[in-house]
């Protein structure tokens, strides 16, 4: 039996976030084996001892101790009001890169405009927390009510107004719907309990996990270019070529040739490989990244 000092307690979000959160994982170096059924995924890592929650009780079930550590949104940590260590804001969502966005959205002909045209009005939303908050800070008093999903079709009958997520914003419009104010934005981060972070092996393992899942995607959307280019035409190279830091320049056996070597978007090297070719470079190679680590 693996020694419980030895292991540690992580949860991933079961849901809308969990594929992009295990391939995230992957890409960090660490295999995550879901089963269609199960809720305890194994992993290529023997120390991790791994939970599939829904990402609106992660932030509970790490403030009351029972999980060491987890992602899940930001939004769901502010909505559970636990006290959580932020290890680090990881940038990517279920459907783009773009944060999700916990929107105030009401009918497109609805005599509401403002957040103040709510006093006294009804309001429907999963997030009961986050709304709440949101309203207070402005003085406003409205009813606000759960909703279990489906939210869109309360308006105008049931409520005067819903809260709900979105990111790109295509389902409000489709439904005929019209957003008001911006409550909260969010990314995913990976939370830490307090506690589990005074153990020195946990936290050393957890800092480890944040750096490998800042890498990943920093890698996103990143490829490494190499070639071997004359000399001479080194200088033309620096001035089109936008790379992540400097390109490494090495020489070669052959004095008048220089095997350079750099990291760039991968949108820019469709455009950038024939210029390259101009300028006599050979043997150019593009590959693909999983980690960059400042």
């Amino acid at each position: 039996m693996s020694d419980p000092s030895r292991t540690l307690k992580i949860a991933i979000p079961k849901g809308s976030l969990e594929s992009p959160t295990v391939e995230l994982l992957s890409k960090a170096g660490y295999e995550v084996y879901v089963s269609s059924r199960g809720l305890r995924p194994g992993s290529n890592d023997p120390e991790l001892d791994l939970y599939l929650i829904r990402a609106q009780e992660i932030g509970r079930y790490l403030g009351q101790g029972f999980i060491d550590c987890g992602i899940t949104g930001h939004d769901w940590a502010y909505e559970n009001g636990a006290d959580l260590v932020d290890l680090a804001e990881l940038p990517y969502s279920r459907a783009s890169t773009r944060p999700t966005k916990w929107v105030l959205v009401v009918p497109e002909d609805s005599p509401i405009r403002t957040a103040e045209d709510l006093e006294g009005k009804r309001i429907a939303t999963e997030g009961v927390g986050i709304t709440q908050r949101w309203l207070k800070e402005r003085g406003i008093n409205a009813e606000v009510e759960f909703s279990w999903g489906a939210t869109e079709v309360k308006v105008p009958d049931l409520v005067d107004a819903i809260v709900d997520v979105t990111e790109t914003g295509s389902s409000i419009k489709a439904n005929r719907l019209r957003i008001v104010d911006t409550l909260l934005t969010s990314y995913p981060h990976f939370y830490a309990n307090p506690d589990a972070l005074k153990d020195p092996w946990k936290k050393e393992k957890m800092e480890r996990i944040a750096l490998l899942l800042k890498a990943a995607l920093g890698a996103r959307g990143k490829v490494g270019l190499k070639m071997n280019l004359p000399a001479g035409e080194l200088p033309h190279l620096l001035e089109i070529l936008p790379s992540l830091r400097r390109p490494t320049v090495s020489h070669l056996s052959e004095s008048d040739w220089v095997a350079v070597e750099t990291v760039i978007d991968e949108t820019v090297v469709r455009d950038i490989i024939p210029e390259l070719k101009r300028l006599g470079a050979e043997g150019i190679i593009e590959y693909p990244l999983n980690k960059i680590v400042p």
